[in-house]
């Protein structure tokens, strides 16, 4: 690597901060913000500057290991691919297709390479057992946008440079830096909505670093923001300030909506909210009078028991006040890689409940089970009964709940790979790990979150080092296990233009996909041209995907929306590498009725899925809890992402950041005092930490930061050893899903807490 600075996109967390890096004697000597960069415009968060931890960690693996009696031993990359191959072929033949499953982690999503490699690796492995985070975190959203605008991606992202009144429900985009909202800056930006006379309205059960900045805030009671937003539209209803705008004549259901509001007046659902009647009103008048505001629920009330029903609520309030497609509003991006219009294109706008899971009888989405439910599939006996499991950049022991259950049930594997460059709580249980380069040695760009931006921008980032002939990124991995797996089952040899095929995506890699999806979308030019530099390579590289797929009709794309001819044209591949800080796509625009891909075309307001959930959530409004108990959220912070960024030494430094918080008055009702130790359980699972007592607490609430919890015994990270904190999904129950969309119950569960009293009982083992 040449020394000098160097741009690209830092890539932990959705706010894709340009960054500059500067190199000297082939080393990072400083990493800083880019201020060319027209998203971040020169932000960065403390995140960006421990890409250097991660780059340098002594700790990552370089080669493939495998597990044996002594320990770990290396092994070269044949000898590994080779062991996995036939291992997971075996399994396959003996025990059936879904004997064997795969989860992804959410680095995947940080990582086009990846992205692009995965799919034909699920293909080979055929496997109906797959899973994700997504269950963990956006799958409300992501039924919302299916049920309601008929594509699972198309989610309406709120206008925040431009809007007058912003909301934020169970979201802390101070430390997130937005999630489904890729919003770098968050600070600055709300300086700036504030200086033109805007003002941010906060609720949540903590008075987190966002609510702290806003003008208005309101505490709720975890598990009851759909109560709190059906009595919004309840108001809105009885007020008569139902004005949808300019999505006025696209809406349908508009009375369904009404009648399954009418029981949940604000003063109903006062009491179990925490918000009085008045407050509710105000929400929902302030909201309904501001032209320029946008309403934004995030992870607190997507991973809840009404986390599906709250959602859609969200998405019904914004689109009856008129702000859906509005400037100032919520809008829908136009990315330069639009898989948006690539899948309505091929029929490809998401699926829901077309099968089932084994054992809890949880609903697909996508094709993927909710990762509540990986345990029971492994350890209850039958046929479909996962016997080998594949992670890629995932740790789901400390992300999915009843972590130290999933131990148990990875401890019975017959066998395990992870395409993963840590030794962690997960792939601790592998029999074979498969470390890809690190993210400095390969080239970036974000296809997904161009989709959740703020503002249209497009960037790519070459690799800044070369990881050596020794190495394989990630997608090297996939497609030489999925080539592999493709000759087992067809007996050793392949037809030759499959195994044409196989060699070209192999020697092609991502970035020339990158440019051809580029030329052919709505910024493009000359696709015919890219299309030409990659045959015949491309074309049998087509004959490796399912039928239907996006990039098998990439000639049609640039005819399928109108819009796109009112677009600035010119991007590719290489006007990228010209421009390395990115190229400014422009300001979220108005892109009704093109962007809507229901049958009918129309926005469905009221799927008859969440009208039926009303009368649970009507049945749930006059329950209590049990005398002595508190209810379980989880918390963020600036300097963390889920649980892979503890082991750099800049992330983890200063005050201990694992604690339980809990309002002044529990800690007194419980003999609880700053500092000191205490049990945090439910059932059999618990978890000890130190106590931070707060008034930014509700009373009744306490609060555990996810990823935490490097206790365990096997890991090779020891700077995330030596800040092990205790995982929250140690005490939270896997059996608690929202019923709608099975997704993860991750807020809002009881819990009990005491001092602890070390010397009466042991620690969880670990």
């Amino acid at each position: 690597m040449q020394n000098g600075t160097h741009y690209r996109t830092c890539h932990l967390c959705e706010a894709m901060c340009g960054v500059a890096v500067e190199v000297k004697a082939g080393k990072i000597a400083s990493i800083r913000g880019d201020e060319k960069d027209p998203l971040s415009r020169g932000h960065i968060c403390p995140k960006a500057v421990a890409l250097q931890d991660l780059h340098e960690d002594p700790e990552r693996l370089r080669k493939p290991v495998r597990k044996t009696s002594a320990g770990w031993e290396e092994i070269e990359w044949d000898d590994a691919f080779t062991i996995v191959a036939e291992k997971l072929h075996s399994t396959r033949t003996t025990h059936g297709r879904n004997s064997i499953g795969v989860y992804l982690g959410n680095p995947n999503v940080h990582n086009h390479g990846s992205l692009i490699a995965t799919m034909p690796f699920l293909r080979a492995v055929g496997s109906q057992n797959r899973f994700s985070a997504t269950s963990n975190d956006q799958l409300p959203h992501m039924l919302a946008s299916l049920e309601i605008f008929g594509h699972q991606v198309l989610f309406p992202i709120p206008d925040i440079d431009n809007t007058d009144l912003f909301i934020c429900i169970g979201g802390n985009p101070m430390a997130s830096n937005g999630s489904l909202m890729t919003v770098p800056d968050f600070r600055g930006r709300l300086k700036a909505l504030k200086q033109r006379g805007g003002k941010m309205i906060v609720v949540d059960p903590r008075r987190s670093e966002t609510a702290k900045l806003a003008e208005e805030f309101h505490f709720i009671r975890p598990g009851t923001d759909a109560f709190l937003l059906m009595a919004m539209v309840n108001t809105l209803f009885a007020d008569d300030l139902i004005r949808p705008g300019a999505a006025e004549h696209l809406v349908k259901d508009l009375d369904l909506l009404r009648l399954a509001s009418l029981p949940f007046t604000p003063d109903a659902v006062a009491e179990c909210t925490g918000i009085a009647a008045a407050s509710i009103r105000g929400l929902a008048r302030q909201l309904a009078n501001t032209p320029k505001a946008a309403l934004y629920t995030r992870m607190g009330t997507s991973t809840q028991t009404f986390g599906s029903i709250t959602t859609w609520l969200a998405y019904c309030l914004n689109i009856l006040t008129g702000k859906l497609d509005t400037v100032g509003g919520v809008m829908f991006t136009q990315p330069a890689i639009d898989l948006i219009a690539l899948g309505a294109m091929s029929g490809q706008r998401g699926h829901f409940g077309k099968r089932h899971s084994r054992v809890k009888g949880l609903p697909e989405f996508a094709g993927e089970y909710p990762a509540s439910t990986m345990a029971d599939e492994m350890l209850t006996p039958g046929e479909g009964q996962i016997r080998a499991f594949v992670t890629v950049a995932g740790n789901p022991v400390l992300s999915s709940p009843n972590g130290r259950r999933l131990d148990e049930a990875l401890t019975g594997l017959d066998f395990m790979v992870s395409v993963d460059y840590y030794i962690n709580e997960t792939t601790r249980h592998a029999d074979i790990i498969l470390p890809p380069t690190a993210a400095l040695e390969r080239s970036h760009y974000d296809i997904i979150f161009n989709m959740l931006a703020v503002r249209n921008v497009s960037k790519y980032s070459e690799a800044l080092f070369d990881a050596g002939p020794g190495s394989r990124h990630d997608w090297q991995i996939l497609l030489e296990l999925a080539h592999r797996l493709e000759k087992l089952r067809k007996g050793g040899k392949l037809p030759i233009r499959s195994e044409l095929g196989w060699q070209a995506f192999k020697r092609l890699g991502p970035d020339p996909i990158i440019d051809l999806l580029l030329r052919t979308g709505p910024y493009g030019t000359d696709a015919g041209r890219a299309r030409g530099l990659l045959e015949p390579a491309t074309s049998l590289f087509l004959d490796l995907l399912p039928k239907p797929h996006p990039l098998r009709d990439l000639a049609k794309l640039s005819s399928l929306n109108p819009q796109w001819r009112e677009l600035p044209k010119g991007l590719s591949l290489k006007r990228l590498k010209d421009n390395p800080s990115g190229v400014d796509l422009g300001a979220l625009r108005p892109t009704l009725p093109n962007r809507l891909f229901t049958r009918d075309g129309k926005i469905n307001l009221a799927p008859r899925r969440y009208l039926k959930d009303v009368e649970r959530l009507n049945q749930k409004l006059f329950t209590s809890l049990s005398p002595g108990q508190l209810l379980l959220i989880g918390r963020r912070h600036v300097r963390s992402n889920n649980s892979w960024m503890h082991n750099s030494h800049r992330l983890v430094k200063g005050k201990v950041r694992c604690t339980v918080l809990m309002h002044p008055d529990d800690a007194k009702r419980l003999n609880l005092n700053e500092g000191s130790s205490a049990e945090i359980r439910a059932d059999e699972r618990y978890v000890v930490l130190p106590v931070e007592v707060t008034e930014d607490m509700m009373p009744g609430v306490v609060s555990i930061p996810h990823g935490w919890g490097h206790n365990r015994d096997g890991t090779v990270q020891s700077t995330a050893a030596a800040h092990a904190g205790a995982s929250i999904n140690d005490v939270l129950c896997d059996q608690i899903t929202d019923p709608v969309a099975g997704t993860s119950v991750l807020n809002g569960q009881p819990v009990t807490v005491k001092v602890w009293q070390s010397k009466q009982q042991p620690l969880p083992a670990a």
